[in-house]
């Protein structure tokens, strides 16, 4: 362990002595749970962030599709 993290575990505790019996059975009870959740959450919420093209389409399909959605404006800049 740590320092930063025994010194976040100390803080956390203080916090946790004025609370009453039903809060702290509350608390350990979402901690329960957020450690029994799948790790590969973690792992698919951070591949989901980069915002990655479907798989199954070639490159090819891909940039004929953003080929055909981009649109042009005629307006006349004058200088």
């Amino acid at each position: 362990m740590t320092v930063a993290t025994k010194n976040i575990i100390d803080a956390y505790s203080s916090l946790f002595e004025g609370l009453d019996s039903f809060t702290k059975l509350e608390l350990i009870e979402r901690l329960s749970r957020s450690l029994k959740k799948e790790k590969n959450t973690k792992e698919k919420t951070f591949f989901k962030s980069f915002g990655a093209f479907p798989e199954g389409k070639s490159a090819e399909a891909i940039n004929e599709e953003i080929k055909a959605s981009r649109t042009f404006r005629d307006k006349d800049l004058k200088f």
